[in-house]
């Protein structure tokens, strides 16, 4: 691990940051030693006549799976049924910036949207990593335990699917700066209308997060279980103040995810020709057309993925798995084991309601991909959750049990180097 330099630790994040995507492109474009084993992506650029790609073009070789979803999505917007299973989220961010800059005379070509997708996921990994920190900071009072947890957020089993055109880079930094104003709201020895106005603001953070990921919604969680809790106090002038900013916020969260939905059923159930057979999910009791496309198309629901073929990847997934439930358990049972002093926010009831409410996030993640969904997503999708950085953090930082933490740390570095290479030959898992 990098030692922390305390004058400038932005400084170290920002250089291991560069050093270790080096890598993981290098190795992605390093991998074409042989045709993909999908060439779907070439079918995105006009300007390729061949299914033979380059190997330095780093528009298709990061366009892999469900990034080409994305793009699609970001030129023309949703038109197949199966499409709302992906987020509007990266599609709308990548439509923005390429109008931007076409309206600067930039040519329009088939690269453009895919570059400007590696180029959000870049500048997102890189900010998340800045913001991982000083939520560190702000809930721990540790700077080392913070700036490693933030490195390792560098090295995430993500890997490649952290600089190729998916959600996860900007999810992770959509959720972090939502429990950075959410922490400032909450951990305050004072009660005034700016930590209200954080609390408002840390639920519009995760609600912008949900329009990238479902499980985004999971985020409303410290939202509901701080609302309980002021219900069960006194009414006063500030806890009404605090009661309705929890509102607000966590309401922000529910239409970050409930928007879309709205949206496609006025698509879809609403506005549809007179006569016209309405499609199974429009009659439902709660009509989504996310929930029914995850099952029609992509068999997510219940034990569905556990068959024969797919033990392989519930073996890829078990460490991942294993750090989420572990790491949750620990900080649900003592939140405040890992703060720097038993004196600290972090140990008053606001610091158990926030620590406690990551860990039960994390723990339900972490059981519904075992049950429910592709078990494989969740080296990639446990990139946004803060909590098992801290933790594999601490245990780094003591001398008992840094042993156990460095192996760990082996497994996300070689995990990702692997990982690059079979994505970017179009190869699973993904």
């Amino acid at each position: 691990m990098l030692s922390l330099d305390a004058r400038a630790p932005n400084r170290s994040l920002i250089a291991a940051f560069i050093a270790w995507k080096s890598v993981l492109l290098a190795i992605a474009i390093g991998a074409n030693v042989g045709p993909a084993y999908d060439t779907s992506s070439t079918l995105l650029s006009p300007d390729i006549v061949s299914s033979n790609e380059s190997a330095l073009d780093l528009a298709t070789r990061l366009t892999r799976w469900d990034s080409i979803y994305f793009v699609q999505t970001s030129r023309r917007g949703y038109v197949f049924e199966q499409e709302w299973a992906f987020g509007a989220g990266l599609p709308t961010v990548i439509s923005f910036f390429t109008q931007v800059l076409a309206s600067c005379g930039v040519k329009a070509n088939g690269s453009l949207e895919p570059l400007v997708g590696v180029f959000v996921a870049h500048v997102s990994h890189l900010l998340s990593v800045l913001v991982l920190y000083q939520l560190g900071i702000a809930v721990w009072k540790r700077p080392r335990l913070s700036f490693v947890a933030a490195l390792l957020h560098v090295l995430s089993p993500a890997g490649i699917f952290l600089s190729a055109p998916y959600q996860e880079s900007t999810f992770a930094l959509l959720s972090f700066t939502g429990y950075l104003f959410f922490a400032k709201g909450l951990l305050t020895e004072k009660h005034t209308v700016a930590h209200d106005v954080s609390l408002v603001a840390s639920g519009m953070w995760f609600g912008f997060a949900s329009t990238f990921r479902s499980n985004g919604l999971f985020n409303g969680i410290p939202f509901a279980v701080a609302f309980v809790r002021e219900l069960s106090g006194s009414p006063t002038l500030a806890s009404i103040g605090r009661r309705i900013a929890l509102l607000v916020g966590g309401s922000a969260i529910a239409i970050g995810f409930v928007g879309p939905q709205i949206v496609a059923y006025q698509l879809f159930c609403a506005a549809g020709p007179s006569g016209i057979e309405l499609r199974p999910w429009c009659t439902s009791h709660l009509p989504s057309i996310y929930s029914f496309v995850q099952e029609r198309y992509w068999n997510v629901g219940f034990l569905r993925y556990w068959v024969a073929p797919a033990l392989p990847l519930f073996i890829i997934a078990s460490p991942m798995i294993y750090i989420l439930i572990r790491s949750g358990l620990a900080l649900f049972r003592d939140p405040a084991y890992l703060a720097a002093e038993k004196s600290s926010l972090v140990n008053s009831s606001n610091g158990t309601v926030l620590i406690r409410s990551m860990a039960s996030a994390q723990i339900i993640l972490a059981t519904l991909d075992l049950t429910s969904f592709h078990v494989q997503i969740i080296t990639r999708i446990s990139s946004g959750y803060p909590l098992w950085y801290w933790w594999l953090a601490g245990v780094i930082c003591d001398m008992k049990t840094t042993r156990f933490g460095s192996n760990v740390v082996r497994f996300m570095v070689m995990y990702a180097a692997i990982q690059a290479a079979l994505f970017a030959a179009f190869l699973p898992p993904a």
